[in-house]
Protein backbone atom coordinates (compact mmCIF):
# COMPACT_ATOMS: atom_id res chain seq x y z
CA UNK A 1 0.00 0.00 0.00
CA UNK A 2 1.41 3.36 -1.01
CA UNK A 3 1.85 5.87 1.79
CA UNK A 4 -0.91 8.42 2.21
CA UNK A 5 -3.66 6.29 0.71
CA UNK A 6 -5.71 4.98 3.64
CA UNK A 7 -5.95 8.41 5.33
CA UNK A 8 -5.15 11.82 3.93
CA UNK A 9 -6.46 15.35 3.98
CA UNK A 10 -7.13 18.43 1.90
CA UNK A 11 -7.40 22.00 3.17
CA UNK A 12 -11.02 21.44 4.29
CA UNK A 13 -11.54 17.66 4.28
CA UNK A 14 -10.32 14.46 5.92
CA UNK A 15 -10.41 11.18 3.99
CA UNK A 16 -10.38 7.72 5.55
CA UNK A 17 -10.61 4.36 3.86
CA UNK A 18 -14.13 2.92 3.90
CA UNK A 19 -14.68 0.21 6.51
CA UNK A 20 -17.64 -1.81 7.69
CA UNK A 21 -18.04 0.78 10.47
CA UNK A 22 -19.29 3.28 7.86
CA UNK A 23 -22.47 1.39 6.94
CA UNK A 24 -24.79 3.74 8.86
CA UNK A 25 -23.34 6.79 7.09
CA UNK A 26 -23.56 5.17 3.66
CA UNK A 27 -27.06 3.79 4.23
CA UNK A 28 -28.28 7.30 5.11
CA UNK A 29 -26.47 8.84 2.12
CA UNK A 30 -27.95 6.37 -0.35
CA UNK A 31 -31.43 6.60 1.20
CA UNK A 32 -31.61 10.27 0.13
CA UNK A 33 -33.39 10.55 -3.20
CA UNK A 34 -31.71 13.89 -3.90
CA UNK A 35 -28.28 12.22 -3.74
CA UNK A 36 -29.27 9.09 -5.64
CA UNK A 37 -31.33 10.76 -8.39
CA UNK A 38 -28.50 10.21 -10.88
CA UNK A 39 -26.89 7.24 -9.13
CA UNK A 40 -29.50 4.58 -9.88
CA UNK A 41 -32.08 5.51 -7.26
CA UNK A 42 -32.52 5.08 -3.54
CA UNK A 43 -30.86 2.03 -2.00
CA UNK A 44 -32.13 0.03 0.92
CA UNK A 45 -29.85 -0.58 3.89
CA UNK A 46 -29.26 -4.12 2.58
CA UNK A 47 -28.29 -2.75 -0.86
CA UNK A 48 -25.95 -0.23 0.76
CA UNK A 49 -24.40 -3.05 2.81
CA UNK A 50 -23.90 -5.14 -0.33
CA UNK A 51 -22.26 -2.20 -2.12
CA UNK A 52 -20.01 -1.57 0.87
CA UNK A 53 -18.98 -5.24 0.85
CA UNK A 54 -18.06 -4.88 -2.85
CA UNK A 55 -16.08 -1.72 -2.05
CA UNK A 56 -14.15 -3.45 0.75
CA UNK A 57 -13.36 -6.39 -1.55
CA UNK A 58 -12.12 -3.86 -4.13
CA UNK A 59 -9.69 -2.46 -1.54
CA UNK A 60 -8.44 -5.99 -0.84
CA UNK A 61 -7.94 -6.73 -4.55
CA UNK A 62 -6.45 -3.42 -5.71
CA UNK A 63 -5.09 -1.57 -2.68
CA UNK A 64 -7.40 1.42 -3.19
CA UNK A 65 -11.10 2.19 -3.43
CA UNK A 66 -13.55 4.59 -1.81
CA UNK A 67 -12.93 6.94 1.08
CA UNK A 68 -15.30 8.51 3.59
CA UNK A 69 -14.94 12.29 3.60
CA UNK A 70 -15.49 14.53 6.63
CA UNK A 71 -15.06 18.22 7.26
CA UNK A 72 -11.79 18.99 9.03
CA UNK A 73 -13.59 21.59 11.13
CA UNK A 74 -16.02 19.59 13.26
CA UNK A 75 -15.81 16.21 11.53
CA UNK A 76 -19.23 16.31 9.84
CA UNK A 77 -19.77 13.56 7.26
CA UNK A 78 -19.61 15.07 3.77
CA UNK A 79 -19.89 11.98 1.55
CA UNK A 80 -17.84 9.33 -0.19
CA UNK A 81 -15.51 9.49 -3.15
CA UNK A 82 -12.94 7.17 -4.60
CA UNK A 83 -11.75 4.83 -7.30
CA UNK A 84 -13.14 1.59 -8.67
CA UNK A 85 -12.64 -0.75 -11.57
CA UNK A 86 -15.67 -1.20 -13.83
CA UNK A 87 -16.77 -1.96 -17.37
CA UNK A 88 -18.20 1.00 -19.28
CA UNK A 89 -18.34 2.03 -22.90
CA UNK A 90 -17.16 -1.35 -24.11
CA UNK A 91 -14.09 -1.83 -21.96
CA UNK A 92 -12.48 -1.86 -18.53
CA UNK A 93 -11.87 1.50 -16.88
CA UNK A 94 -10.97 2.95 -13.50
CA UNK A 95 -13.63 5.40 -12.39
CA UNK A 96 -13.38 8.31 -10.01
CA UNK A 97 -16.83 8.46 -8.40
CA UNK A 98 -18.37 10.60 -5.70
CA UNK A 99 -21.57 11.17 -3.76
CA UNK A 100 -21.94 14.19 -1.50
CA UNK A 101 -24.64 14.55 1.16
CA UNK A 102 -27.21 17.08 -0.07
CA UNK A 103 -26.67 19.44 2.86
CA UNK A 104 -23.07 19.92 1.64
CA UNK A 105 -23.84 20.60 -2.03
CA UNK A 106 -22.52 23.79 -3.60
CA UNK A 107 -19.51 24.14 -1.32
CA UNK A 108 -16.85 22.67 -3.62
CA UNK A 109 -16.30 19.51 -1.56
CA UNK A 110 -16.75 17.10 -4.50
CA UNK A 111 -14.19 19.07 -6.51
CA UNK A 112 -11.72 19.24 -3.61
CA UNK A 113 -12.02 15.50 -2.94
CA UNK A 114 -11.77 14.65 -6.65
CA UNK A 115 -8.60 16.68 -7.16
CA UNK A 116 -6.99 15.01 -4.12
CA UNK A 117 -7.96 11.55 -5.38
CA UNK A 118 -6.60 12.25 -8.87
CA UNK A 119 -3.27 13.32 -7.34
CA UNK A 120 -3.04 10.10 -5.35
CA UNK A 121 -4.20 7.96 -8.26
CA UNK A 122 -1.44 9.25 -10.51
CA UNK A 123 1.37 9.95 -8.02
CA UNK A 124 0.99 7.45 -5.16
CA UNK A 125 -0.87 4.57 -6.83
CA UNK A 126 0.72 4.96 -10.27
CA UNK A 127 -2.41 4.84 -12.42
CA UNK A 128 -2.16 6.30 -15.91
CA UNK A 129 -5.79 6.95 -16.77
CA UNK A 130 -9.11 7.68 -15.01
CA UNK A 131 -12.68 8.25 -16.14
CA UNK A 132 -15.69 9.99 -14.64
CA UNK A 133 -19.19 9.84 -16.05
CA UNK A 134 -22.66 11.16 -15.34
CA UNK A 135 -26.04 11.53 -16.95
CA UNK A 136 -26.32 14.46 -19.38
CA UNK A 137 -28.77 16.25 -17.06
CA UNK A 138 -26.31 16.36 -14.15
CA UNK A 139 -24.67 19.74 -14.82
CA UNK A 140 -23.23 19.96 -11.29
CA UNK A 141 -21.34 16.70 -11.64
CA UNK A 142 -20.04 17.72 -15.07
CA UNK A 143 -18.68 20.95 -13.53
CA UNK A 144 -16.91 18.93 -10.82
CA UNK A 145 -15.31 16.70 -13.46
CA UNK A 146 -14.10 19.66 -15.50
CA UNK A 147 -12.73 21.52 -12.45
CA UNK A 148 -10.88 18.34 -11.45
CA UNK A 149 -9.20 18.17 -14.89
CA UNK A 150 -11.39 15.66 -16.73
CA UNK A 151 -12.21 16.27 -20.40
CA UNK A 152 -15.34 15.10 -22.20
CA UNK A 153 -14.54 12.14 -24.42
CA UNK A 154 -17.79 10.55 -25.62
CA UNK A 155 -21.32 9.45 -24.87
CA UNK A 156 -21.75 5.95 -23.42
CA UNK A 157 -24.55 3.84 -22.04
CA UNK A 158 -24.43 2.81 -18.38
CA UNK A 159 -27.22 1.05 -16.46
CA UNK A 160 -29.37 1.37 -19.57
CA UNK A 161 -29.12 5.18 -19.61
CA UNK A 162 -27.06 7.68 -21.62
CA UNK A 163 -24.01 9.06 -19.84
CA UNK A 164 -21.24 11.50 -20.68
CA UNK A 165 -17.80 9.97 -20.14
CA UNK A 166 -14.89 12.25 -19.24
CA UNK A 167 -11.25 11.16 -19.07
CA UNK A 168 -8.03 12.35 -17.50
CA UNK A 169 -4.59 10.92 -18.26
CA UNK A 170 -1.46 11.28 -16.19
CA UNK A 171 0.67 14.13 -17.51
Amino acid sequence: MAAGIERFSTPRLLAERETSDHLDLLAALFADERVTATLGGVRSRAESAARLAEDLAHWDRHGYGFWIWRERAGGAFVGRAGLRHLEIGGGPEIELGYAVAAEHWGRGFATEASIAIVERAFDAIGLDDLVCFTQPTNAGSRRVMEKAGFVFEREVEHAGLPHLLHRQRRA
